[in-house]
């Protein structure tokens, strides 16, 4: 050990004398990396590749910045009506919070604290477990099927809660609606929450399931099609009764989640249907083109209905090919949990960013043997 790394641990042993024991025994998230170094095609935290909506753009350019001296509206009321136009629900069934992860945690604390416990998916947003052993919650993974398929059918037991994000990630997988509702008709008797983060880029929202199952609760977000993951705004749509919880947590932990500039341009971007719909639609071709090309260079791509592609090569090991890339300056995501060790997770750049990933990848010497 170097004299640094014992600096290091001495000092990490005297700070966490004073941790509680709960906070000891978590294991944190760990986000995906953001390089501070300039010349990196970042393909690796699942970003938009284009910039916000242009309405959105004319809100933060002409803030008035002498508003900040005030507190934001801690209702959130403006983004709310807005949200509540959009999807043609009413403000009450409408619960806004600082990016879709604080709008987890909230659930989590609302509803998930129960005698039996709750199910999710074997591989999935990792931050689930976390929450789980944060808020010191029993839970029970549900291994995925053929090909990483979520089937519902294997949720038909006794828990606490049932929360799937749809499409899945990092498989980037989607199921039907129909087999929602199906799951949402024999388990009425726990909160089921569809965290709904990349379902502008091919699947079908349930939004419209939550005026007819008062135990559903849709989240989304800000951060991925509507290109303000910078702004950290979500947001949930349910029953009212299951918003009030979520009211009840927040107010319990930070009655101003989200500030004014926030407030104002998320309003302005879900109002931009047009700039909304150009933009999925980029992507969406983008990725196509990106599977194809993968295909041909002898990977394997999961059906994606995201703004990124879940892949293995045939032959090639994933942490080679990432390590491959990163020497390129190119970054995509690796997870090394068994399972899904072999894969690559590619977040879909612009077009010219995923020209730039085929041609740095047909470099790979050892692909060209193939």
């Amino acid at each position: 050990m170097t004299n640094d790394e014992v600096i290091r641990a001495n000092t990490d042993n005297l700070m966490s004398k004073y941790w509680s024991d709960a906070i000891k025994r978590l294991t944190p998230y760990v986000p995906g990396e953001q390089p501070k170094e300039s010349g990196i095609t970042k393909l690796n935290t699942n970003e938009n590749p284009y910039p916000p909506s242009p309405k959105a753009a004319a809100v933060i350019n002409g803030f008035d910045t002498a508003k900040l001296r005030l507190y934001s509206d801690p209702d959130c009321t403006q983004l709310k009506d807005s949200l509540a136009e959009h999807f043609a629900v009413e403000r009450k069934n409408v619960f806004v919070g600082n990016g879709s992860d604080e709008v987890l945690a909230h659930t989590f604390a609302a509803f998930f604290q129960q005698d039996h416990p709750l199910l999710l998916p074997e591989f999935t947003y990792s931050f689930y477990p976390v929450y789980c052993n944060l808020f010191d919650i029993a839970y029970q993974q549900v291994p995925l099927g053929d090909e990483f398929k979520l089937n519902l059918d294997d949720y038909s037991q006794p828990n606490g809660g049932i929360i799937f994000a749809n499409p899945n990630a990092p498989t980037s997988r989607a199921i039907e609606l129909g087999e929602i509702e199906t799951l949402l008709t024999r388990n009425t008797e726990s909160v089921v929450v569809v965290d709904e983060a990349y379902v502008d880029f091919g699947a079908q929202s349930a939004i419209e399931l939550t005026k007819r199952f008062d135990n559903l609760l849709v989240i989304q977000t800000f951060s991925k099609s509507r290109s303000l993951a910078g702004m950290r705004v979500g947001y949930a749509i349910g029953h009212e009764d299951l918003i009030s919880g979520l009211e009840c947590v927040k107010n319990s932990f930070n009655s101003y989640p989200l500030d004014m500039l926030a407030i104002e341009s998320c309003s302005a971007a879900i109002q931009d249907t047009a700039y909304f719909e150009e933009t999925t639609q980029k992507i969406i071709s983008t990725r196509e083109w990106t599977a194809e090309r993968l295909s041909e260079l002898g990977f394997i791509n999961l059906p994606s209905k995201t703004n990124f592609l879940f892949s293995r090569h045939r032959f090639l090991e994933a942490a080679e090919l990432m390590g491959y890339l990163r020497s390129k300056k190119i970054l995509v995501r690796y997870f090394s949990k068994p399972g899904i060790d072999n894969y690559l997770r590619i977040s879909i750049g612009t077009q010219e960013e995923m020209q730039l990933f085929i041609d740095t990848l047909e470099q790979h010497p050892d692909l060209l043997k193939l």
